[in-house]
């Protein structure tokens, strides 16, 4: 029976556009998307490579993450 994995991926919005991807369970992992589908494929590809590295070099790997991650918009006064 396969087992499954689940790890929080965070996308940071850049300037010029698409994303920036970590993965804080596997901090190794830095990558980019032009969009938010292709972030998240290039997470998924960059989990997959990390997990069968540490597996090559008989490194555990790290525990599932479910981490939830939500922004929260806040008025900032105005400067004196």
């Amino acid at each position: 029976m396969s087992q499954h994995g689940s790890y929080s991926v965070v996308l940071t919005p850049e300037p010029e556009g698409g994303f920036t991807v970590r993965v804080p369970a596997f901090q190794e992992i830095v990558t980019y998307g032009v969009d938010e589908a292709e972030a998240m494929a290039m997470a998924r590809e960059a989990i997959e490579l990390s997990i069968e590295y540490r597996n090559s070099i008989g490194e555990d790997l790290p525990e599932s993450d479910q981490t939830i991650l939500r922004n929260i918009s806040i008025p900032l006064p105005s400067a004196a």
